[in-house]
Protein backbone atom coordinates (compact mmCIF):
# COMPACT_ATOMS: atom_id res chain seq x y z
CA UNK A 1 0.00 0.00 0.00
CA UNK A 2 1.43 3.50 -0.91
CA UNK A 3 1.24 6.73 1.13
CA UNK A 4 -1.47 8.12 -1.12
CA UNK A 5 -3.63 5.12 -0.34
CA UNK A 6 -3.17 5.40 3.44
CA UNK A 7 -3.77 8.95 4.75
CA UNK A 8 -3.37 7.79 8.38
CA UNK A 9 0.25 6.75 7.67
CA UNK A 10 1.02 10.26 6.31
CA UNK A 11 -0.46 11.88 9.42
CA UNK A 12 1.62 9.63 11.67
CA UNK A 13 4.78 10.44 9.70
CA UNK A 14 4.06 14.17 10.04
CA UNK A 15 3.58 13.78 13.81
CA UNK A 16 6.88 11.90 14.10
CA UNK A 17 8.71 14.55 12.08
CA UNK A 18 7.25 17.37 14.20
CA UNK A 19 8.16 15.49 17.38
CA UNK A 20 11.73 14.98 16.14
CA UNK A 21 12.03 18.70 15.29
CA UNK A 22 10.78 19.74 18.73
CA UNK A 23 13.18 17.30 20.40
CA UNK A 24 16.08 18.71 18.35
CA UNK A 25 15.16 22.30 19.28
CA UNK A 26 14.84 21.43 22.99
CA UNK A 27 18.19 19.63 22.86
CA UNK A 28 19.75 22.75 21.28
CA UNK A 29 18.24 24.89 24.05
CA UNK A 30 19.93 22.70 26.68
CA UNK A 31 23.28 22.27 24.93
CA UNK A 32 23.80 25.77 23.46
CA UNK A 33 21.30 28.37 24.78
CA UNK A 34 23.08 31.30 23.05
CA UNK A 35 22.43 29.83 19.61
CA UNK A 36 18.87 28.90 20.56
CA UNK A 37 17.89 32.36 21.81
CA UNK A 38 19.90 34.06 19.05
CA UNK A 39 17.85 32.13 16.50
CA UNK A 40 14.61 33.24 18.16
CA UNK A 41 15.81 36.86 18.15
CA UNK A 42 16.78 36.58 14.47
CA UNK A 43 13.34 35.27 13.53
CA UNK A 44 11.69 38.07 15.56
CA UNK A 45 13.81 40.74 13.84
CA UNK A 46 13.00 39.26 10.44
CA UNK A 47 9.27 39.33 11.24
CA UNK A 48 9.49 42.96 12.42
CA UNK A 49 11.25 43.95 9.19
CA UNK A 50 8.65 42.19 7.07
CA UNK A 51 5.78 43.78 9.00
CA UNK A 52 7.26 47.27 8.77
CA UNK A 53 7.71 47.01 5.02
CA UNK A 54 3.95 46.95 4.62
CA UNK A 55 2.26 46.57 1.31
CA UNK A 56 1.48 48.92 -1.48
CA UNK A 57 -2.08 47.73 -1.93
CA UNK A 58 -3.71 49.83 0.82
CA UNK A 59 -6.01 52.79 0.21
CA UNK A 60 -4.40 55.81 -1.38
CA UNK A 61 -4.71 58.99 0.66
CA UNK A 62 -5.35 61.98 -1.59
CA UNK A 63 -2.77 64.72 -1.28
CA UNK A 64 -3.68 68.29 -2.04
CA UNK A 65 -0.81 70.42 -3.22
CA UNK A 66 -0.79 74.14 -2.79
CA UNK A 67 -1.12 75.84 -6.17
CA UNK A 68 0.85 79.01 -6.74
CA UNK A 69 -1.64 81.87 -6.63
CA UNK A 70 -1.51 85.16 -8.50
CA UNK A 71 -3.16 88.48 -7.69
CA UNK A 72 -6.11 89.15 -9.98
CA UNK A 73 -6.69 85.49 -10.90
CA UNK A 74 -10.05 83.80 -10.39
CA UNK A 75 -10.31 80.65 -8.29
CA UNK A 76 -12.95 78.52 -6.56
CA UNK A 77 -13.16 77.64 -2.88
CA UNK A 78 -12.81 73.99 -1.85
CA UNK A 79 -12.66 72.70 1.72
CA UNK A 80 -9.81 70.27 1.09
CA UNK A 81 -9.39 69.39 4.77
CA UNK A 82 -13.07 68.53 5.17
CA UNK A 83 -14.35 64.98 4.98
CA UNK A 84 -17.50 66.38 3.36
CA UNK A 85 -17.02 66.98 -0.37
CA UNK A 86 -19.46 69.88 -0.13
CA UNK A 87 -17.97 71.25 3.09
CA UNK A 88 -18.00 74.97 3.73
CA UNK A 89 -14.90 77.14 3.62
CA UNK A 90 -14.23 79.60 6.39
CA UNK A 91 -13.62 83.22 5.36
CA UNK A 92 -12.48 85.71 8.03
CA UNK A 93 -11.82 89.44 8.24
CA UNK A 94 -8.29 89.10 9.67
CA UNK A 95 -5.75 86.52 8.39
CA UNK A 96 -4.75 84.03 11.05
CA UNK A 97 -8.05 84.14 12.91
CA UNK A 98 -9.67 81.12 11.25
CA UNK A 99 -10.33 79.27 14.51
CA UNK A 100 -9.61 82.05 16.97
CA UNK A 101 -13.17 82.95 17.87
CA UNK A 102 -16.74 81.71 18.00
CA UNK A 103 -19.02 83.65 15.67
CA UNK A 104 -22.22 81.79 16.54
CA UNK A 105 -23.73 84.92 18.12
CA UNK A 106 -23.20 87.06 15.00
CA UNK A 107 -25.91 88.20 12.62
CA UNK A 108 -26.94 85.13 10.54
CA UNK A 109 -26.58 87.14 7.30
CA UNK A 110 -22.98 88.05 8.14
CA UNK A 111 -22.26 84.54 9.39
CA UNK A 112 -23.40 83.11 6.05
CA UNK A 113 -20.61 85.07 4.37
CA UNK A 114 -18.07 83.61 6.81
CA UNK A 115 -18.85 80.02 5.78
CA UNK A 116 -19.02 79.77 2.00
CA UNK A 117 -20.04 76.65 0.10
CA UNK A 118 -17.54 74.77 -2.03
CA UNK A 119 -17.17 75.92 -5.65
CA UNK A 120 -17.82 79.60 -4.72
CA UNK A 121 -16.03 81.77 -7.29
CA UNK A 122 -13.43 84.17 -5.84
CA UNK A 123 -10.66 86.51 -7.02
CA UNK A 124 -7.26 86.71 -5.32
CA UNK A 125 -6.45 90.24 -4.12
CA UNK A 126 -3.35 89.65 -2.01
CA UNK A 127 -1.47 87.29 0.27
CA UNK A 128 -0.34 87.06 3.88
CA UNK A 129 2.38 84.91 5.45
CA UNK A 130 1.48 83.09 8.66
CA UNK A 131 3.49 81.04 11.16
CA UNK A 132 6.53 80.90 8.89
CA UNK A 133 4.51 79.75 5.88
CA UNK A 134 4.69 82.01 2.85
CA UNK A 135 1.33 83.08 1.42
CA UNK A 136 -0.65 80.97 3.90
CA UNK A 137 -3.73 83.22 3.52
CA UNK A 138 -5.29 84.70 0.41
CA UNK A 139 -7.25 87.96 0.48
CA UNK A 140 -10.28 87.22 -1.69
CA UNK A 141 -13.21 88.98 -3.25
CA UNK A 142 -16.31 86.81 -3.59
CA UNK A 143 -17.57 86.73 -7.19
CA UNK A 144 -20.66 84.53 -6.88
CA UNK A 145 -23.54 83.76 -4.55
CA UNK A 146 -25.30 85.89 -1.95
CA UNK A 147 -22.04 87.38 -0.68
CA UNK A 148 -20.90 88.67 -4.07
CA UNK A 149 -18.65 91.73 -3.72
CA UNK A 150 -17.62 91.01 -0.11
CA UNK A 151 -13.98 90.56 0.83
CA UNK A 152 -12.18 88.42 3.34
CA UNK A 153 -9.29 86.05 3.98
CA UNK A 154 -9.24 82.29 3.30
CA UNK A 155 -6.60 79.65 3.78
CA UNK A 156 -4.52 79.36 0.62
CA UNK A 157 -5.05 75.60 0.48
CA UNK A 158 -8.82 76.20 0.22
CA UNK A 159 -8.40 78.52 -2.78
CA UNK A 160 -8.06 76.22 -5.80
Amino acid sequence: MSDSENPNQSAEDAKKTAGNMIATVMELKQSNPKVFFGGIAGVAVLLLILMSMGGGSGPVVPVTTLKPHAVGQNYVLRGVNSSDANGKVRVVQVPGSVAAFDDSDEDPKEQACNHLPAETQVKALGFQDFAGKKDAFVNIEILSGNCKGKRGWALAIDVQ
